[in-house]
């Protein structure tokens, strides 16, 4: 069976339109035209229904079905024979957030790079959510992010334990609690009695970061509309932002190594309890192959972080 036969057929399936699908393909209507025919031949039945609108048959739908899953399978055997030739070839590609990554990527890549030069690394900087389908299309072998992961086919390695700090800015208490300061640093402290904090300015992640969808939860759960002035890409703008006293936000404690020298001056610091117990970890798919590169990426990850 030729598989490019059948990525060409899939691409055409969703598009149902083979102009569309070709430009896609980067060859021609008739190529692709082509392509498919031989498809059909070889597999003694038609996949489309080329009336308009296109539609697939009943074959055709069955093909999309399992297609997908006969080009992985494909691409795992691949991926394992190359492994067993050579394991200090090949490619590897990590996904994290942008903040993670300028925490962790320096522990890690310079010791592989140094192990494994013949392995070319591919690094995918992006909010969680965009992370999470990557890893689940195959765009990204693995991944580093808040655990537990949101999709139940990830398999996890544990690196470190996080917390979600809330930041309030003396400026802000000041403005909306001038008298009673250290009475409500302490009640948020002991019991997180969020709703003193209604009224005040806060500053988040766009949706779809982890640490967004943390903060919407709690306060959601804690019963505060906060009032959100401001949402932002970067984690460490609303740092710098929080700094200056314009507003409230959230932070990952694993971030304070890199963010160490700013001291957090003028900022409060209270931690949040959420649910089950955070963790920073490295997801890979439970049904994809795992290569040397990744294992091997991941074991250098751990043990540079035991070292920091």
């Amino acid at each position: 069976m030729n598989f490019l036969n059948i990525e060409y057929f899939l691409v055409a399936a969703k598009e149902l339109n083979f102009s569309k699908a070709a430009e896609k393909l980067y060859i021609s209507p008739q190529s692709l035209s082509t392509h498919i025919a031989k498809l059909e031949n070889e597999l003694g039945v038609e996949l489309f229904f080329r009336d308009h609108p296109m539609r697939l048959t009943y074959a055709g739908e069955i093909l999309v079905k399992f297609g997908q899953d006969i080009l992985d399978k494909k691409n795992r055997t691949l991926d394992e024979l190359r492994d067993i030739a050579d394991s200090k070839r090949g490619k590897l590609a990590v996904g994290i957030s942008h903040i993670r990554g300028l925490v962790f990527l320096p522990l890690v890549l310079p010791r592989f790079h140094q192990e494994y030069p013949g392995v070319t690394l591919q690094v995918l900087e992006a909010p969680t959510a965009k992370l999470d389908n990557a890893l689940a299309n195959g765009e990204i072998d693995i991944m580093i992010s808040l655990t537990p992961f949101s999709n139940e086919n990830v398999e996890t390695v544990e690196l470190c334990s996080e917390e979600i700090l809330m930041l309030i800015p003396d400026q802000v208490l000041d403005t909306y609690y001038p008298d009673t300061k250290d009475d409500v640093l302490e009640r948020l402290n002991k019991k997180l009695e969020l709703s003193l904090l209604k009224d005040c300015p806060f500053m988040l992640l766009h949706t779809g970061n982890r640490v967004r969808t943390i903060a919407d939860k709690v306060l959601g759960e804690n019963g505060v509309k906060p009032n959100v002035i401001l949402e932002v890409e970067n984690i460490e703008t609303l740092l710098e932002l929080s700094r200056k006293g314009m507003g409230i936000t959230f932070y990952p404690n694993s971030l304070e190594s890199y963010s160490n020298f700013k001291k957090f001056d003028g900022l409060n610091v209270v931690k949040v309890p959420y649910g089950k117990k955070q963790g920073i970890g490295v997801g890979y798919m439970k049904n994809r192959f795992l290569s040397q590169a990744s294992r091997e990426f991941i074991r250098i990850l751990k043990e540079s972080m035991q070292n920091m």
